[in-house]
């Protein structure tokens, strides 16, 4: 599985943007698919996931209720809607392929990261 993420971009405090992930190979339903983020000189973090059906999602606390994850299998692609984004959320933002959607564990497949800055 190969993953690209897209639509990242600068967005004022308050604002909203949504990222995708497209993934390419015929086994993107066999992964969930978890979201990362590496702020500027910080280490890369745990932001959320998706199950492999998109029936159940797991966020960490710092984004939880506004940050929305969301997945089209048919168009094998999965989604970040961010809103009421802040300046701590500003970094790249990666998604990955793994075993598990609410777990950092065992991604196998990772894509390029998009960037995202928030200013204050």
């Amino acid at each position: 599985v190969q993953l690209q993420a897209s639509g990242g971009g600068l967005v004022q405090a308050g604002g909203s943007l949504r990222l995708s992930c497209a993934a390419s190979g015929r086994t993107f339903m066999a992964y969930a698919i978890n979201w990362f983020r590496q702020p500027p000189g910080k280490e890369r973090e745990f932001v959320g996931g998706i199950s492999r059906s998109g029936s159940s999602t797991y966020y960490v606390d710092s984004v939880k209720g506004r940050f929305t994850i969301s997945r089209d299998n048919g168009k094998s692609t999965v989604y970040l809607a961010m809103n009421s984004l802040k300046p701590e959320d500003t970094a790249v933002y990666y998604c990955a392929a793994g075993p598990a959607y609410a777990s950092p564990n065992g991604m196998t497949y990772w894509g390029k990261g998009t960037q995202v800055t928030v200013s204050s």
